[in-house]
């Protein structure tokens, strides 16, 4: 009874050892000379890219395009990053996406976090906190941005699944996914 007794303790202890989010680890900081802009008459929001290479008036992103604001101190962001890898391997030719950092002590660890959960789409960086009037307070938010470049639907919280984020895309922005 003692040796079944340690045999299911060591497979537990086994299990548990094991990482079941496994993350890509496979992001790279991107420049933001993809982002699709439409000139409109909304008040100027420019951030920084998060190469800093080249600035984006956020009023002017042009859809059909997530904005995905996120900090890399947030849990639920963690969380919910490995759905957005996968939304955008997948409909990145049908859907942009785009994530704004804030709230960040140190640009590094944006960066740093685009690495470590596999971001292979453009960022912006909000140094200052510039954001919080036209997007809303709080992490994580994504917005659903048209073809005309206004934004149709603010997803306030945490994203669960990528069905979700498919069926959300296809009501507020009108792909076929």
């Amino acid at each position: 009874m003692k040796k079944l007794a340690l045999i299911a303790a060591t497979i537990l202890l086994v299990g548990c050892s094991q990482n079941t989010t496994a993350l890509p680890n496979n992001g790279v900081v991107v420049d933001c000379l993809s982002i699709q802009s439409i000139e409109t008459n909304a008040k100027a929001v420019v951030l920084d890219c998060l190469d800093e290479g080249s600035v984006v008036n956020i009023a002017n992103i042009k859809g059909p395009t997530l904005v995905n604001v996120w900090g890399s101190w947030c849990g639920p962001c963690k969380d919910e990053m490995p759905i957005f890898v996968d939304f955008y391997t997948k409909h990145r030719d049908l859907v942009g996406l785009i994530g704004i950092s804030v709230e960040e002590a140190d640009i590094q660890d944006a960066r740093d976090f685009v690495k470590e959960y596999g971001i292979t789409w453009p960022n912006l960086y909000d140094a200052d906190g510039s954001t919080r009037v036209t997007l809303g307070m709080g992490v994580p938010i994504t917005l659903f941005i048209d073809e005309k470049g206004e934004i149709v639907h603010r997803k306030i919280g945490v994203v669960t699944t990528i069905e979700e984020l498919e069926d959300e895309a296809t009501k507020y922005l009108g792909v076929d996914l």
